[in-house]
């Protein structure tokens, strides 16, 4: 007689009966060698341990943000001052509101074009 339940090839209760202490403790140390071979099989991806790589992210991710809310706070505000000074109560807010999100959208676009800041080169044969 066995001191444990059947088990397959993986170590695991072929019936799903309970696993003793010692078996637990063989299995998890099969699989940490496990683990331990496949991160010394694979290779390290380019700018790991470097720091400060993802708060990069965070911090261009809220530059984008902060760009476009502003450019529809902007619009707001000057479609607000305009209703308020002309009494034109709601249109020159929403006409604004409109143009300021545009204006947020080609801000942000303009931000994470590849390439830099730089727009598409010209066209052969016009003046630019």
């Amino acid at each position: 007689m066995s001191a444990g339940p059947p088990t397959d090839d993986s170590g695991a209760p072929e019936e799903g009966g309970p696993l003793s202490d010692s078996e637990l403790a063989a299995r998890r140390e099969a699989l940490a060698r496990k683990i331990a071979e496949q991160r010394r099989r694979q290779p390290v991806p380019p700018g790991a341990g470097q720091p400060g790589g993802s708060m990069r992210g965070m911090a261009e991710g809220l530059k984008l943000a902060s760009e476009f809310i502003a450019g529809v706070l902007v619009g707001a505000g000057i479609g607000y001052a305009i209703d308020y000074v002309a009494g034109t109560a709601p249109f020159g807010l929403i006409v604004l509101l409109m143009f300021g999100f545009a204006a947020g959208v080609l801000n942000v676009m303009r931000s994470v074009r590849p390439g830099g800041k730089k727009g598409p080169p010209p066209a052969p044969g016009t003046d630019a």
